[in-house]
Order: structure tokens, then C-alpha cells, then sequence
């Protein structure tokens, strides 16, 4: 089974972050970030600051062809998920193992088109939502990467290699014998209380707390499981009951990604929560009224604030 010694990180924001710092401190790890020109001047002239520590990084560009990454770890938004699986072009070899982080369903299918399924593992963050600031960022460090293929009740050496590589750099994982239970668990969350975050402008105190507030994401959230279970996945009537245990658990004080993006007149990523629900419930014949709306709701904030900069 082969050791993976050479990285690269698509995106340095704040998931990206997590990732790059704990990476870097194994110095057996030839790690890149990739980065267009204009991004690698800025970063030179505002380093990265984690948790008040200020980091450097070994930066590269999509023209280089003089690296050869074993693994490669996807943690831009859905919006820079195409032109990142071009800009990744030049470093994909044989052995190559991708590995895309983040929200939503579709990336790896995306990722898997170009470079075929046998490099992609799927794959998901949850944890502790960061807060970022210009290029100050704080994480607590409550995460985990949850990965693998769809059934993990035999681990291939693809997932061996990722867990062993976790393992040496002190990285948070979890591998679920249901990979596929696990994926839709993450975009139910990302359904409803991003969704109902941004348009209510509430905090996980607020869900925790209020529950007419808690409701809304609920709703949301029906309708993904409905949509789940049309899909074949297994189990889908414990997944709200699953949710609603971790959001009990989260920082009252914190906000999602989503309401965070929202305040920083940030386009959001509504296309692949709601728009999804949407396009699948269309596909299945299920009625999706709260994401509808939802969608119009957001999209509406999206336009207005886009206007506003």
C-alpha cells in the first residue's frame, strides 16, 4: 500500500485552513497549496492567521507540471469546484487519490466525470463551525472528516492509505460502515439549518433555544429525507433524529457557514441545498414547498447583496 507524501489543498478558507495547518506540521509531507497568481500575492502580503498563530505555505499554480500529488484534498466552494478540477489537471497521476470536501451531493460524481470513480473517495466535513475574519480564522478543533467509499464494511487500500495518512497528521475521522446514509445525514444538516439560518438570521443558540425557530429547519429537512429515500438510502427515517442530536451539541454562540457568508455579502450556496432538493423532488415526483420557497427566499438575499457591494 503505498504512503502518501505529496499533497495538495484546492482553497484556503476556512475549512482549508484546518487541514493546511495540521498538515504542515509533519515535516515529512511535501505539502502545496494551489492557488492562482493573484491569490499567492495577496496571501504574501496577508499570511494565513490560525487560532492567532501566523502561517506560510509552499504555494503553487495550475501551470506547474513538476508535481506529483498522491493526495489531493478539495476545500474551495461549490462555486470553484469546476475550475478547481481543471486546475488540478497537471498534479493527477495514475495513483492519485482525491478527495472533496465539501457541502452538498454532487462533487465527487463532478470530480469522478474527469478523473473516474477509482480516485475518488467520498467524503465530508463536519465539526465546529470556524469564524473568519479577512484571513484570521478560529476553530476550535471539533471536526472529524468522514470518508470512504459507499460500503466501508470492507476498507480497500484507497481508504487504508487515507486513514494511515489521517493518523500520521493528527487528523479528526470517521469511516461509516454506510457511506451513503452518511452523505445525506450531512446535506440534511446542511438543508436545514444553514437554510434556516440565513433567513432568519439565527445562531445554534437560537435552534437550540426557540422551537418554532428549530421547526423551520425540521421542514426543511423532511423534505431532503423524502428525497433521500427515493434516492435508495437506507435508514432514512433516523437521520432527523441524528441531526437534532448534533445540533444540540454545537456552540450556542456560533453560526453557520451560510448565515456567516450572508453577513459578509457572500453569494451563498443555496444552488446545491434548496435547488437540489428541488431538482430531485421534481425528478421523483415529490412535493418540496418549504425548500422552494426557501430557495426563491435566499437567491432573493444573494441578488440584493450582490447589488449592495
Amino acid at each position: 500500500m503505498k504512503e502518501i507524501k505529496n499533497v495538495i489543498i484546492c482553497g484556503l478558507g476556512a475549512i482549508g485552513s484546518i487541514y493546511a495547518t495540521a498538515i504542515s506540521k509533519n515535516k515529512n509531507i511535501n505539502l502545496k497549496i494551489l492557488l492562482d497568481k493573484e491569490r499567492i500575492k495577496k496571501y504574501a502580503k496577508t499570511p494565513t492567521i490560525f487560532n492567532s498563530k501566523e502561517y506560510t505555505f509552499d504555494y503553487i499554480t495550475a501551470d506547474r507540471n513538476d508535481f506529483s500529488a498522491d493526495l489531493i484534498l478539495i476545500a474551495t466552494k461549490n462555486s470553484g469546484l469546476n475550475e478547481a478540477i481543471q486546475n488540478i489537471k497537471n498534479f493527477v497521476s495514475q495513483d492519485t487519490i482525491i478527495i472533496s470536501l465539501l457541502n452538498g451531493i454532487e462533487s465527487e460524481d463532478k470530480i469522478a466525470e474527469v478523473y473516474g470513480k477509482e480516485k475518488v473517495l467520498y467524503s465530508y466535513y463536519i465539526g465546529h463551525t470556524s469564524t473568519r475574519t479577512g484571513r484570521s480564522i478560529t476553530h476550535d478543533g471539533v471536526y472529524k472528516t468522514v470518508f470512504g467509499c459507499k460500503d466501508n464494511t470492507f476498507l480497500n487500500d484507497k481508504v487504508k492509505c487515507v486513514k494511515n495518512f489521517f493518523d500520521k497528521t493528527n487528523i479528526n475521522y470517521e469511516i461509516p460502515e454506510d457511506m451513503d446514509y452518511a452523505r445525506w445525514w450531512k446535506f440534511l444538516v446542511n438543508v436545514g439549518y444553514n437554510q434556516a439560518s440565513a433567513v432568519l438570521r439565527a445562531s445554534y443558540g437560537d435552534f437550540q433555544n426557540s422551537q418554532r425557530t428549530n421547526d423551520v429547519a425540521v421542514n426543511l429537512m423532511r423534505e431532503a429525507e423524502k428525497i433521500a429515500k427515493a434516492e435508495g438510502v437506507k435508514n432514512t427515517e433516523k437521520m432527523v433524529p441524528d441531526v437534532l442530536k448534533t445540533i444540540e451539541k454545537m456552540l450556542p454562540e456560533t453560526k453557520t457557514s451560510m448565515l456567516q457568508d450572508i453577513e459578509a455579502k457572500r453569494q451563498t450556496e443555496v444552488d446545491i441545498f434548496a435547488g437540489y432538493v428541488k431538482r430531485l423532488g421534481e425528478k421523483h415526483g415529490i412535493q418540496t414547498p418549504y425548500n422552494t420557497l426557501f430557495y426563491e427566499l435566499i437567491k432573493a438575499i444573494d441578488e440584493k447583496n450582490s447589488i449592495s457591494l
